[in-house]
């Protein structure tokens, strides 16, 4: 069958196909523009950074004016080091792009990867700040935390992450009433036939450095209502797995929600955030659990207080869900 000759630009290219080398050189040599606007990412070379090889990410480097072009207030170095591509990174700097070159809240391309598996890819220059005790500490408690929760089902799950509130006051705040554990039982045994009679039902642990309010199957503890209780003189951070449209986050604070339908672990940064929101982001990219966990400052052990193995089950007026 005659194959169909390529195209002179960008269109139909997916993020799997910027590590094709064959065909990112055939769509160059018919014309397509290595200036040229790829959705999302402005231009090619970034999107390969992110997404592609070391190869493809060499072709375009090479048939670029700018390698260290900015867009969105980052270089194709940037997004290489914020994907976890080492080895693009280094092409990119042996092309030329400044590791070093200020950006993103301070968060250089040398900089943040001083957070990353590979903090040794760059040399740290005289001068240049390292992560602070701070930020250190903020890389280990996400690998340690990740790595603590595990993988597990989340579609569907409900979820408030509060700081420094106990079981017991998140139990006071919420006029919940205790429920027995058959009851509890028999709703676990099949959450998916009865939940639609149990969205006022939610499981509450103590945690180090709070509380945690779970739900498996809705979205309960992350209702408005909810969070503006469990947040008043402190922090809360709301999650609902949406299986149909993915991760809705929200943040409340002393009785306020000031963020809305946010996407935690989306990996979404603008140069404009606070330097420990990026790094955060960074760190909890495809974590929204943990990313919301950490947002509170919890220090859970392990998943036992997200899956369902709750110390308290609790109904909740009805006005709240």
């Amino acid at each position: 069958m005659p194959t169909t000759p390529p195209s002179g630009d960008w269109s139909g290219v997916h993020w799997n196909d910027w590590s094709d080398l064959a065909l990112i050189r055939a769509r160059l040599d018919a014309g397509a523009d290595p200036h040229g606007n790829v959705y999302y990412y402005g231009r090619p070379l970034r999107a390969a950074a992110a997404h592609g090889s070391p190869e493809v990410v060499a072709e375009l480097a090479r048939r670029v004016d700018d390698v260290d072009a900015e867009y969105e207030g980052r270089t194709a170095l940037w997004e290489a080091v914020f994907a976890d591509r080492p080895g693009n990174a280094r092409v990119l700097a042996d092309a030329g792009a400044d590791p070093w070159r200020p950006m993103m809240s301070g968060w250089s391309p040398g900089r943040l990867s001083l957070a990353t598996p590979a903090p040794d890819l760059f040399p740290l220059p005289p001068g240049e700040p390292g992560l602070s005790p701070a930020e250190s500490a903020a890389v280990a408690e996400a690998r340690r935390l990740i790595t603590a929760l595990g993988d597990f089902e989340d579609d569907g799950l409900g979820l408030a992450c509060v700081a420094g509130v106990t079981a017991a006051e998140a139990v006071r705040r919420l006029e919940a009433e205790p429920v027995a554990q058959d009851e509890v039982e028999e709703v676990l045994e099949d959450p998916a036939e009865l939940w639609e009679d149990n969205l006022d039902l939610v499981g509450i642990t103590d945690v180090p450095g709070g509380c945690v309010i779970t739900q498996p199957w809705s979205f309960g503890p992350s209702s408005p209502r909810v969070s503006e209780r469990l947040s008043a003189g402190t922090v809360c951070y709301g999650l609902f797995a949406n299986p149909k449209s993915g991760n809705q986050g929200s943040v409340a604070r002393d009785g306020v929600i000031v963020e809305w339908d946010t996407h935690p672990g989306g990996g979404s940064v603008s140069p404009d955030q606070p330097a420990a929101e990026i790094l955060a982001t960074y760190l909890y990219q495809g974590q929204a659990i943990a990313y919301c966990c950490a947002g509170a400052g919890l220090r859970l052990p392990d998943a036992r207080a997200i899956i369902g193995e709750c110390d308290l089950w609790v109904r909740l007026p009805g006005h709240l869900v």
